[in-house]
């Protein structure tokens, strides 16, 4: 499928507090990219809708016994099954799920679109997340209150990738993680800030030496704040004989 007729990508989100939605994807280039250019669809499921128990209860206690309460197997089950799934990945916002990778969210923006399931209480009941194959994704080595904002960051991080959200593809090309390095340091005008000055390399105009600067920075960010990921891209870089 060519960029010029891709159908717009949708992505719809089950939760119980559907008024958290857009959020911050409804501003800037993410949020006119909906709005204005249709490159992207956004559809709120509210799963209180979908509960069978006449006081709207969705939660039950655990099996097995312990705190708090856990979402119930047939009311996520039947808020799925109220929308079209065709060619879009089941997302579940989990604590103890897979990191979200760079990689991850490439493939999901060659997708039709994107639905992601935010948890609330102890969780989800096991149940349906394997039956239905959804895929458990944490956002980071911390647990919240709700999956909401874990969903936003997913969904941003898959949009920034869907050809024409962020204009021209050459912006993508230097990013944290696209090459397995994080991004250099950044800088604009003024030349100096507070006794500080840009690196004089960035301005001589030698881009070369400019360019050789940024992949050492890179290089050198990359091993001290994430040595798992230096590790990775050494060993990488060593299969490729480079």
């Amino acid at each position: 499928m060519t960029d010029d007729i891709r159908k717009p990508y949708a992505v719809s989100v089950l939760t119980m507090f559907p008024e958290a939605f857009p959020g911050p994807l409804d501003v800037s280039v993410i949020g006119n990219a909906r709005k204005e250019s249709g490159l992207w669809t956004l559809e709120t499921v509210d799963i209180r809708a979908f509960s069978s128990d006449k006081r709207g209860f969705l939660d039950d206690t655990p099996a097995g016994g312990g705190p708090g309460q856990v979402l119930k197997a047939d009311v996520i089950a039947k808020a799925l099954d109220s929308i079209d799934v065709s060619n879009r990945p089941l997302i579940y916002m989990s604590a103890r799920g897979k990191p979200l990778t760079q990689d991850r969210v490439r493939e999901w923006s060659e997708a039709d679109g994107l639905i992601v399931l935010c948890g609330r209480f102890e969780g989800v009941d096991q149940r349906v997340l394997d039956a239905r194959g959804f895929e458990e994704i944490s956002v980071g080595d911390a647990v919240l209150a709700g999956g909401e904002s874990a969903a936003m960051v997913t969904i941003e991080a898959t949009l920034r990738l869907i050809p024409g959200v962020l204009g021209a593809s050459a912006s993508l090309e230097n990013e944290s993680f696209e090459d397995g390095l994080l991004e250099h340091p950044q800088y604009t005008r003024p030349r100096t800030f507070e006794g500080l000055d840009i690196p004089e390399v960035l301005l001589n105009g030698d881009h070369k030496k400019a360019a050789a600067w940024k992949q050492a920075q890179r290089e050198a960010t990359t091993k001290e704040r994430r040595p798992d990921l230096w590790a990775a891209y050494l060993s990488k870089s060593q299969a490729k004989g480079t």
